[in-house]
């Protein structure tokens, strides 16, 4: 899932026993990051860890409670940008996954502990589902007392619906892995067309009477359970669907009800009275409010969060962390960093190349050459922010090597001469580059060094920033504009599969998909195909491994940039207040407000 928005940060890989074991690597220089903030801190270090696969036991309600929290009160949420989707089915950015946490709900989903530690449970089901032994057919019963926010029960086939409206031609955003494993298809769409006529998928078979849905897969998926625990595969009411008007006031089967929303401005929720917490082994539900403020930057939000006055006491951030310019300020102040926590993200931020454009590999060759990794990162904050990529895999991905074909470590700020020597040996001198990024004060900056390097090294740089609002939807346009452009991603769920086949499987290609690359390689496709159903994670591990290797040997279609720390500030009346493992950042449903 694209970092900022998406994606689930704990990169794992798939392993027997009811566990996900993560690879310990060293985390390099952190610089200021160490330290104690809240005790309820994300990982400071890639370390070993687990993901455990839970049992129907521990898919039961309520989740636990949380020491001193007592329900009641407003939460207050800032942002600089507001979700760009709420319907479940158009979600796969982790800051609007972050958002319908408190809405929607799907068949599994992750219940995370007080130290960060995740498990894999039923959220709708009673269990993480039963698998055949072939993994291609996956069955979930529903949990009794489920129920939408008008009241009525909440059944398999509005879980059904979820699935099926993938298909509809109004939504062309979500991840594409269920869809792909139903059909055995590149090209899911062709034949079906949603539900809304009437027509549903042999594929998915449901028992109302057993309240049970089976999923007959046309590959083998033996992390099938991981999948449906993504936004993007959460129930929507068949009843209470209105399509597109769906993405502006999704119908709740959680703890809250979306009550007032204006766009870029604000968004209010309310407790939704029908939410059993019985059901649910995830949330908790202790505010009585919740009430999203949109529009000020990172820095004016730092500052009334340094500040504390009033109702920002009982503030967090959504999803934006301290900027560069209040870091050293909040490391420094032990008042301050009383009130902080932080964890390393385990995705890659990165830089996509439109190889549909840029089609010369060694031009693309010369842009890692050139590319300013070291500027760029003073600007997030230096050597605190994270550390410098060379890799697509992330360092906790099972089995990832490390490589540097392009010279970054040993010359992070860009080796200009190097890579106009490889343009002027290619006859490409002053090749014509269109930059692009979602637009803040940070980027802008980021932008300057940028366009400095690339001159520098003999391309003709054209800066083109993008509201932040509405950036991925334009660079998932297949006819954008764009040469490169600014991405992250991290794993849709624990393994190195969901890293690769997002973003460098043609079957991706398309508008609101992810391979924004554009990168169209058989042999890519063909190992992906491969290493999917291979059972044995250390084999699996090696294969992902390699073929990370060989992408950004032969193919170059990104510019890795850094793995990235975050750190949070919040409100001094606010309590719960810790780093979601799943989307890097303050998990809005454990929050209440201090006595």
């Amino acid at each position: 899932m694209s970092l900022s928005r998406r994606n689930f940060v704990i990169a794992t890989s798939v392993a027997a026993g009811g566990s996900l074991v993560l690879s310990a690597c060293s985390s390099g220089d952190s610089g200021g990051g160490g330290g104690k903030g809240s005790p309820n801190a994300g990982a400071t270090e890639y370390t070993g860890a687990t993901v455990k696969i839970g049992t129907a036991e521990d898919s039961k309600g309520p989740a636990a409670e949380i020491a001193g929290a007592k329900k009641g009160g407003t939460i207050y949420g800032i942002s600089e940008d507001d979700f760009s989707h709420l319907d479940p089915q158009r979600i796969y950015f982790a800051f609007n996954s972050s958002g319908a946490t408190l809405f929607a709900r799907g068949l599994t989903g992750y219940k995370v502990d007080d130290k960060g530690g995740m498990t894999l449970v039923g959220d709708l089901a009673t269990d993480v589902g039963t698998a055949s032994a072939d993994n291609k057919s996956w069955t979930f019963t529903l949990k009794d007392g489920l129920k939408w926010q008008d009241g009525s029960e909440l059944t398999v086939e509005d879980v059904r619906h979820g699935i099926e409206r993938a298909w509809a031609p109004f939504i062309t955003e979500g991840a594409a892995y269920v869809q792909q494993a139903l059909t055995g298809k590149g090209d899911w769409r062709k034949g079906y067309e949603g539900p809304y006529k009437g027509k549903h998928l042999d594929s998915l078979v449901i028992d109302k009477a057993k309240k049970t849905i089976t999923f007959k897969l046309a590959e083998a998926r033996p992390d099938f359970n991981f999948t449906l625990a993504m936004s993007c595969y959460a129930a929507t009411s068949v009843k209470l669907d209105t399509k597109e008007k769906y993405d502006k006031q999704p119908a709740s089967c959680g703890p809250y009800i979306v009550k007032h929303r204006t766009i870029d401005k604000s968004m209010t929720l309310t407790r939704n009275k029908h939410w059993d917490p019985a059901t649910d082994p995830i949330r908790n539900a202790y505010p009585d409010t919740f009430e999203f403020e949109f529009g000020p930057t990172s820095l004016e939000s730092a500052d009334r969060f340094i500040a504390d006055q009033g109702k920002d006491q009982q503030m967090i951030s959504i999803y934006k962390s301290v900027p560069a310019e209040r870091m050293q300020k909040v490391l420094t102040d032990p008042e301050l960093k009383k009130r902080t926590f932080n964890g390393l993200l385990t995705g890659t931020y990165y830089y996509a190349i439109n190889c549909k454009r840029i089609t010369d590999v060694e031009v693309r060759k010369a842009l890692n050459t050139a590319w300013p990794l070291e500027q760029i990162r003073k600007i997030y904050g230096g050597p605190s922010a994270g550390d410098y990529a060379t890799t697509i895999l992330s360092p906790d991905i099972l089995g990832r090597k490390e490589y540097d074909f392009y010279g970054k470590l040993k010359t992070p700020k860009g080796d200009a001469a190097a890579a106009k020597a490889i343009l002027k040996k290619a006859g490409k001198l002053g090749q014509k580059i269109v930059y692009t990024y979602p637009q803040s004060p940070t980027y802008d900056k980021t932008a300057v060094v940028i366009e400095n390097a690339l001159k520098a090294a003999g391309f003709k740089p054209v800066i083109k920033p993008v509201d932040s609002t509405s950036y991925y939807d334009q660079i998932q346009q297949v006819d954008n504009s764009f040469d490169v452009m600014w991405f992250g991603w991290s794993p849709d769920w624990p393994t190195a599969y969901t890293m690769i086949q997002p973003l460098f499987d043609s079957a991706n290609i398309g508008n609101g998909q992810n391979n924004v690359s554009q990168v169209k390689v058989d042999w890519i496709d063909a190992a992906i195909k491969k290493n999917v159903v291979v059972d044995d994670q250390k084999a699996a591990g090696a294969a992902w491994a390699a073929l990370d290797k060989r992408i950004m040997d032969e193919v170059v279609p990104v510019i890795p940039e850094t793995f990235q720390r975050r750190f949070y500030l919040y409100g001094s009346k606010v309590g719960g207040a810790m780093m979601d493992p799943q989307f890097s950042a303050t998990i809005i449903y454990k929050t209440y407000v201090k006595a």
